[in-house]
C-alpha cells in the first residue's frame, strides 16, 4: 500500500463500534479527511461495545444509506467491516480501514472484548491493514477527542518514518491528558490488566421482572514499563501490534518440557 504523500491515503473506511452516530465517529471523520482523499463510513447501527469478533451468522444484516460514503449496518463491526470490504467498497478497496475512535481505552485483558480492536483485526483477515484508536477518560462526560485528534496524524507520521504500516494490526490508545502534555509515543505490548472481577447485578423492573447487568470491577496494580497500561499512566501515546495467535508460549513449552 502507497499513501499519494507522507500522511494522505487515497481511500479509507471508518469504523468503529460505538454506532455511527457516536461522537467518537464524527471526530474520527474530520480527522480522516486530513488524511485522505475519499473517507467512507461503514459502522454499526447502534451501540455495539464488547462484542468483541462477533459476527452475525443467524440473523439478516440490512445496509442503511445515512449519507454520502456513510452507511450503518444492522449488526456488528465485524459484519459492518465485512459488509464494507465485500460490499460497499468491493470494486474500489480502501488502503486502511481505521477502527474508531473508542470512548475509552483499549487495554490490557480488556482489548479480547474490544469491538474497536476486533474491527481492525477482521479488515487483516479480509487483507486489508487495520488499525485501532481509542481515546482514555476520566469523566465520561469529558472525553478528550481533541487530544486524539490532534495525536492520529502524527501516529501516522511515527509509521511513516519507520517505514510504513506494520504486517500487524495497531492497538492505538490515546492518554487523558490535553495534546501538549503527551510526553511521546511507545511501542508496547497488552499488559496483565486491572480486571478483579466480573460480576452481575441483579435488579427488577418496573413490571416486577428480574434483570441483570453485567460489572467490570477493577483495581489499580503494577504494571510492567513496556505494557500498555503503564505507556498511558506516563502520558504516552500507546501503541500495541495485534496478532491473532493466542498461544500462550510459556505455557506451551511447560507442557512440551513436561510430555
Amino acid at each position: 500500500m502507497q499513501a499519494r504523500s507522507a500522511r494522505r491515503f487515497a481511500r479509507v473506511l471508518l469504523t468503529n463500534d460505538d454506532g455511527i452516530d457516536a461522537p467518537g465517529m464524527a471526530a474520527l471523520a474530520r480527522v480522516a479527511q486530513e488524511l485522505a482523499e475519499e473517507v467512507w463510513i461503514v459502522a454499526p447501527e447502534h451501540d455495539q461495545s464488547g462484542m468483541s469478533r462477533a459476527i452475525s451468522l443467524h440473523d439478516p444484516l440490512r445496509l442503511l444509506g445515512k449519507g454520502e460514503r456513510r452507511y450503518a449496518v444492522t449488526g456488528t463491526p465485524g459484519d459492518s467491516v465485512i459488509v464494507g470490504l465485500r460490499e460497499v467498497l468491493a470494486a474500489t478497496p480502501p488502503d486502511i480501514v481505521i477502527s474508531g475512535i473508542n470512548r475509552g481505552a483499549n487495554l490490557g485483558q480488556e482489548v479480547a472484548y474490544s469491538g474497536t480492536v476486533s474491527a481492525a483485526l477482521t479488515a487483516k483477515l479480509l487483507g486489508v491493514p487495520g488499525i485501532a484508536f481509542s481515546q482514555a477518560f476520566r469523566d465520561r462526560e469529558q472525553v478528550r477527542w481533541h487530544t486524539a485528534m490532534a495525536m492520529i496524524p502524527r501516529v501516522f507520521e511515527v509509521l511513516d518514518g519507520l517505514g510504513g504500516l506494520p504486517e500487524a494490526v495497531l492497538n492505538v490508545n490515546f492518554p487523558d491528558v490535553e495534546p501538549e502534555e503527551v510526553t511521546g509515543f511507545a511501542f508496547t505490548r497488552q499488559a496483565q490488566g486491572n480486571i478483579v472481577a466480573i460480576d452481575t447485578e441483579r435488579r427488577t423492573d418496573t413490571r416486577g421482572i428480574d434483570y441483570r447487568w453485567l460489572s467490570f470491577r477493577r483495581a489499580a496494580s503494577e504494571q510492567p514499563e513496556d505494557s500498555d497500561i503503564a505507556a498511558l499512566r506516563r502520558c504516552a501515546v500507546s501503541l500495541t501490534p495485534l496478532g491473532f495467535d493466542f498461544t500462550d508460549t510459556a505455557a506451551l513449552e511447560a507442557l512440551r518440557a513436561r510430555a
